[in-house]
């Protein structure tokens, strides 16, 4: 009876929950992760314009407490004390999404934070020369997206490394913002970049863009979340088949929000109150290991961005 009792509760749970939309809700996200994870496992790279979507978690204990460990070096978000947010885009530049955010951001004279992978900067510096000069903020997303938590710390150095080569040959200067692929850092990584003045920002709003939800479900997911001093991920870019157009058509709409609701958007230097440039210091100017310029000489990455593969929350 006990067993049949919780059959039938389970029962009329689902029927409650059908009559108010949110098993059909449920269901619609479950297919388009599905849709959007068999599109996603087609992607073998080509012409090296595919990443991995960044998001794998909202902030949780491991990542609060490497902020505390890690103060001012790890952010997950600014002060609780001012009702700016920071607007953040990963897995940039892509010719097909990054111009339209762009495009937004100019109409709606909001400034924002893009976190720039190597590889495609080389690709599309155009954009990324576009990004400095309409006041954006520029940050380091890797050279080729991997998971720092599955590299050597000196295979760690070279994906940033590389990729900072590559930005400060287009924007002339090295960024102080670091954004690991997935949110995926170890203390031993975390340590290095305090010892060489980088900043590494996560986030604790995610807008969850890269399931390719609709516009209304994005902005529901910022909307209900950010708090002041919040930083809020999406992404400019995508894989191959992957539709960002749900963020895209959110992003008016989160703005108006944001201005209505009292917040205004900044970027992240702006928000968190560090320099966007990087001051190398004396140690790592008179011992810099050598920058691995082939995939070859960058153990555990290839020459090439992985295919897009949803990660498991």
């Amino acid at each position: 009876m006990h067993l049949i009792g919780r059959m039938s509760l389970l029962v009329f749970g689902l029927a409650l929950l059908w009559s108010m939309g949110e098993v059909p809700a449920a269901l619609a996200e479950a297919h388009t992760v599905s849709t959007a994870r068999a599109d996603n496992l087609k992607e073998l790279m080509k012409n090296g314009s595919q990443v991995k979507p960044s998001s794998r978690h909202p902030a949780g204990g491991h990542w609060q407490e490497l902020q505390r460990r890690y103060r001012g070096v790890f952010v997950l978000y600014a002060s609780r004390g001012s009702r700016q947010v920071a607007l953040t885009f990963d897995d940039v530049p892509d010719p097909r999404f990054t111009p339209q955010i762009l495009d937004v951001l100019k109409r709606k004279n909001v400034k924002a934070t893009f976190f720039v992978v190597g590889k495609r900067a080389s690709k599309h510096p155009d954009l990324v020369t576009r990004m400095q000069r309409e006041g954006h903020a520029i940050g380091n997303h890797s050279y080729n997206h991997p998971d720092f938590s599955k590299l050597t710390l000196s295979e760690m150095q070279g994906q940033i490394r590389r990729s900072q080569n590559i930005i400060e040959g287009i924007v002339g200067y090295e960024p102080r913002l670091i954004r690991p692929p997935y949110g995926e850092i170890n203390a031993e990584q975390l340590q290095w970049a305090k010892e060489n003045g980088y900043t590494v920002v996560n986030w604790d709003v995610d807008s969850s863009d890269w399931r390719q939800l609709p516009a209304e479900r994005i902005f529901r997911n910022v909307t209900r979340s950010v708090k002041p001093g919040s930083i809020v991920l999406m992404h400019a870019g995508g894989g191959e088949g992957q539709s960002l157009a749900g963020t895209v058509a959110a992003l008016p709409r989160i703005i108006d929000w944001l201005r209505a609701n009292g917040y205004q958007a900044v970027t992240l230097p702006e928000l968190l109150k560090v320099p966007e440039k990087r001051e190398a210091n004396v140690s790592e100017r008179t011992h810099v290991p050598k920058v691995p310029q082939t995939a070859e000489e960058m153990p555990g990455t290839s020459d090439e961005i992985p295919g897009v593969l949803l990660p498991q929350r």
